[in-house]
């Protein structure tokens, strides 16, 4: 029961459908933001939406250790733990623990075969099948085109739906409908995408392509930044 209340009070299903995952398989979504606005917590959050519902998490850092990725769980979990004042606080973060896999590369060293072949060893010992593939860190940059093209042939042999967040820069120019430059000429390969847009003191989640623009059923989103929470603004109001 206490999954369930967490689900559906999760501010992220609006983002999608309640019943149903916010990417279809295969898909791609991006959290684009500039450093330090909260993607990586983003990112956390979409994931322990999918841990409250049982489903695989595969989470690939590309900057950071494993340590540091499951602070960054355990940080956003309490947070969430301490807005509904959940008193099974660790039970529950034991039972959704083993669906979480984080798997760590170098920047450098990161290429789809090299996923492949360590995610190929993962699925045939049935050792972990992910459902969802997080991926934190990959430069958006002029070869970014090819390894994306071969991700979603991945994504979709595997059935997985891929996040990945993007880095975006104060000063570049926005293509239409406000896409930001580092996504411009792969956005067709994406799905979904939002951006953290700091407005005054508050950082707004803005749907760029494929989510709810913001009306009375689907209120603005914020990201709360003392707690790194996602929240509905009409919570604050």
């Amino acid at each position: 029961m206490l999954k369930k209340e967490l689900i559906f009070r999760n501010p992220l299903r609006l983002m999608g459908h309640e019943t149903r995952d916010i990417l279809p398989p295969g898909g791609f979504g991006a959290v684009l933001a500039r450093a330090g606005l909260g993607k990586t917590a983003i990112l956390v959050q979409l994931a322990l939406d999918s841990l409250l519902r049982d489903q695989n998490v595969l989470h690939i850092s590309l900057a950071d250790p494993v340590k540091k990725v499951s602070l960054w769980y355990e940080e956003v979990f309490r947070n969430i733990a301490d807005q509904y004042d959940i008193t099974e606080m660790n039970q529950l973060w034991e039972a959704i623990l083993p669906y979480r896999l984080i798997m760590t590369f170098n920047i450098d060293s990161f290429s789809v075969p090299k996923l492949e072949e360590r995610l190929t060893d993962l699925t045939e010992q049935n050792i972990f099948l992910p459902k969802m593939l997080l991926i934190d860190g990959l430069p958006f940059d002029e070869t970014v085109t090819a390894s994306l093209t071969a991700l979603k042939t991945l994504a979709k042999n595997h059935s997985m739906h891929v996040w990945f967040t993007v880095r975006t820069h104060r000063h570049e120019d926005l293509g239409p409908d406000r896409i930001p430059a580092p996504l411009l000429n792969v956005a067709d390969l994406f799905e979904v995408a939002f951006q953290l847009r700091p407005e005054e003191k508050e950082i707004h989640v803005k749907a760029l392509k494929g989510g709810p623009s913001d009306s009375a059923d689907h209120p603005p989103l914020l990201l709360d930044p003392s707690t790194m929470l996602i929240k509905d603004k009409k919570i604050e109001d």
